[in-house]
């Protein structure tokens, strides 16, 4: 049986919602795959870099109170995070989508 993600401490509904979009469908998926693997697919399947998110996900998965990262530990998961988004995030999709969405190709979902 799978747990949902929103169990995770710190993740709620719309981190849930995102992991499913991206294929990640249940805490223990998540916990396997770990922050780094799981953020790249995030932002691979349409989420916006944020690194605030990226940090929330690592202590989540470390348990750990999502404001909690501090001095050096947070200036390495910065440069991760810079990493994971340089290689994950395709901002020229993400202009392009916005555009459609702008004119009307792109339906809008009922929760926007």
């Amino acid at each position: 049986m799978s747990t949902p993600i929103s169990t995770i401490r710190n993740l709620g509904p719309a981190y849930e919602e995102a992991c499913k979009r991206a294929g990640i469908h249940s805490a223990e998926e998540l916990r396997s795959l770990g922050a780094d693997t799981a953020y790249s697919r995030l932002l691979a399947n349409g989420s916006k870099p944020h690194f605030i998110g990226y940090y929330v996900l690592v202590m989540a998965l470390q348990g750990r109170p999502w404001n909690d990262c501090k001095g050096e530990e947070k200036k390495a998961l910065r440069k991760r995070f810079d990493a994971i988004k340089a290689r994950s995030f395709d901002a020229g999709l993400s202009e392009f989508e916005r555009i459609l969405d702008q004119i009307g190709v792109i339906e809008k979902s009922a929760s926007a």
